[in-house]
Parts: C-alpha cells; structure tokens; sequence
C-alpha cells in the first residue's frame, strides 16, 4: 500500500515541482510503502465513533457525508478490510448509489481529543443483510439505536496520517468525565460535612445552657 502513489497524479506532481516539495514527496512515494493495517491504525479505527466518508456521483461531483454511531462503528475484518452497517436515515441514498456505480470512495476519520486524523482510500462494495447474515452479526452495533438497511464492506488501496494543524480539540461528555470526577466528588464530600455539621448545630440548639438552668427571681 502506498498512499503517495494514488493520491499524487500527474497534475499533483506538477503542482509539486512548481513550489519546491517534488523533491521531499518523491522520495516518500518511494519508501513509505506498508502492507496492510497496521496494529496502531487498527486500534485508532476501532475507537472512531464516526467518520467522513467521500463517493464519487456519476456527474463526476463528489459527495461527503458524515457518519456516526457509537465507538468502534466501522470494524476491521482482516488487515485489509473494513465493514460498517448502514443505518437507515433521510433515505436519499446518494452513497450508495455513487458507490454502486463507481466502488472508489476515500474515508477520513478524525480523533478530536488526540488532533490526529486517518486518511484512507478504499473500494467498496454494497453487501444485502440477507446475503451475509453472519458478517452482520459480526459487525452490528447493537449497543446503539438503530435501524440497518445494508452492510458496506472497504478494501482499504492505501491510508496515511493526515497533519493535526488547524485540529482544534474536542471533548464528549463522556471523556470530560474523568477530569471531573475528583472535583465532584470532592463537592459530595464537603457537602456530606456540611450536613453533618449542620446536624450537630442543630441539636446543640436544642440542649437547654446553663442560662437556662439559673433559678429564676
């Protein structure tokens, strides 16, 4: 797999030479060659709870749509290949039908918290839930709401790391959560003290003083 060779084209490489970088890619189009995902891309992909997903139409425009789910939503089958289900949304199906005319399509996927974003080029195949039950099984989310229409399954041509700059940092709630946990709880606990201490002034209150103990007269 090499993503230098597929994303540069004659043009690119022109564009290249014009401003001085033809020198620095060429040499990178020669030697950053891997076979296969790798453990490291396997473990970002499956952390990924959406992804941008690039088609191609038959008017020759490009189509981007955004994709999500919970974590983990596109799988990895082998070192090779990708499968996510398709959830049926504002039935447009214009992904599909760019895929099912032209199977070359790029995905990127971005990790807002880390800044690090994965390009892949891929073709794919539109796969009937009915034709394999198994993979379905297999790759179906069914932790998250939803209702499945297909399977699409990716065989990855090539994939590189894309530059984090311009990568502004992004929290779920669900990973604020750790930052917040000392401090809430922290707050139960002086809360808890502040009941109890609330709960002894209260009851010397009503213990009588020695005031109160004086013959009156």
């Amino acid at each position: 797999m090499n993503y230098s060779q597929l994303a540069f084209s004659d043009a690119v490489k022109e564009l290249q030479q014009k401003f001085g970088s033809r020198h620095i890619y060429e040499r990178v189009e020669k030697y950053h060659v891997v076979d296969g995902l790798t453990a490291n891309k396997k473990k970002f992909i499956a952390e990924q709870d959406h992804f941008y997903l690039a088609t191609i139409g038959e008017n020759g425009y490009p189509y981007i749509q955004h994709r999500g789910g919970s974590k983990g939503i596109v799988k990895v089958l082998n070192d090779e290949t990708l499968a996510f289900v398709d959830f049926s949304g504002n039935r447009q199906y214009i992904s599909v039908g760019n895929i099912e005319t032209n199977p070359q399509v790029a995905l990127i996927m971005v990790s807002y918290p880390h800044r690090a974003r994965l390009k892949v080029y891929a073709q794919a195949k539109v796969v009937s839930l009915t034709d394999e039950p198994e993979l379905f099984a297999q790759i179906d989310p069914a932790d998250y709401k939803h209702r499945p229409e297909r399977i699409l399954v990716l065989t990855v041509q090539a994939y590189d790391w894309n530059c984090p700059q311009h990568i502004t940092p992004r929290y779920t709630a669900e990973e604020l959560e750790p930052a917040f946990a000392a401090q809430r709880q922290r707050l139960a606990d002086m809360e808890a003290k502040n009941e109890k201490l609330t709960a002894e002034l209260e009851k010397l209150k009503k213990q009588p003083n020695d005031h109160d103990l004086l013959p009156s007269g």
